[in-house]
């Protein structure tokens, strides 16, 4: 059955919608938009539209009054993990913009009288850490480390909607590969400049997904019924970062002959560095597959691509 119905009669209530404004956001609602969908975005600033809830996470406050009836709901609010440094302020940030509102949302589902039938929600690959040339897929454990912990609490909030009887799905994202933000906004330039690079030995698994696919993983999951709990939204096709970095010099034909020291990036960006940056994780999305997902772009030379074009 799709998702998007109880029983036998459709729900045509809005999709609800937190980080739209986002790269991946703003992809989604526009997806969304072009299949008829109604969306109902969440915003922090005054409402400007129909469409729009102003919301408060910091405050706590999120009106229910207008959320009986939801057809779906998607939670992709998150700071930017590499926007700065890690200091401990930044990291309660990152945690309180994650786990702070999940829980928010995830508690204001649970006491609706009509509650949606499925809530997606964001999580990334950074649940399994540093683990090598081991393959993860979803059944992997967590790993160690400020974000695995991080991510493992982003996915635990969600449980109220999950003890409701609301379907839950944590989108576990990798690398988004798309051209108007995200990594490639930063990386585009730096290659273009001939400044592109390996980081350390560029032995380091990293898992991507292009932004069409991230797009379609979503909304796939919303009408998969059952799809439940961790997903991972990656290719199925992971690359080192030697071999992303190779790629997207050939994709902009510009040479790639910097490296970035292992050393030089703990000096400039502290945790983040062996967290995030030199982190080796080779995500399968083992789930998507075994449930009939197709993906459009699976290998990382069609991402980068697909991106350029756009």
């Amino acid at each position: 059955m799709d998702s998007l119905t109880k029983g036998k009669e459709a729900v045509t209530g809005p999709v609800l919608l937190s980080g739209s404004s986002g790269m991946l956001g703003s992809a989604i609602a526009r997806a969304l938009v072009q299949q008829g969908k109604k969306t109902l975005r969440l915003v922090r600033r005054d409402v400007r539209t129909p469409e729009e809830l102003r919301w408060n996470p910091q405050a706590g406050e999120l009106d229910t009054s207008r959320l009986e009836n939801l057809s779906a709901a998607i939670h992709l609010s998150g700071a930017n993990v590499s926007a700065r440094r890690w200091t401990e302020n930044y990291k309660r940030e990152m945690t309180e913009s994650r786990v702070g509102t999940t829980r928010l949302i995830a508690e204001a589902l649970a006491r609706l009288k009509n509650p949606p039938p499925v809530l997606i929600s964001a999580s990334a690959i950074g649940f399994y850490g540093n683990r090598g040339d081991q393959v993860l897929n979803e059944d992997s454990p967590a790993g160690n480390g400020y974000f695995p912990s991080l991510c493992a609490a982003w996915e635990a909030a969600a449980l109220p909607a999950k003890e409701a009887g609301i379907r839950v799905v944590y989108l576990r994202f990798g690398v988004v590969i798309g051209r108007n933000g995200g990594a490639m906004a930063r990386l585009i330039p730096l290659f273009k400049l001939g400044l592109g690079g390996s980081l350390g030995d560029g032995r380091q698994w990293m898992s991507w997904i292009s932004e069409t696919d991230a797009v379609a993983a979503a909304l796939f999951a919303l009408q998969t019924d059952n799809l439940a709990g961790a997903v991972n939204a990656t290719s199925p096709q992971p690359v080192t970062n030697a071999e992303f970095t190779r790629a997207l010099s050939r994709a902009i034909h510009r040479p790639a002959f910097m490296t970035a020291p292992a050393f030089a990036l703990r000096l400039a960006f502290g945790e983040m560095a062996d967290e995030a940056l030199l982190s080796s994780t080779r995500a399968y999305p083992k789930r998507l597959l075994d449930a009939g997902f197709v993906f459009a772009h699976p290998t990382i030379g069609e991402a980068f691509s697909s991106a350029l074009a756009n």
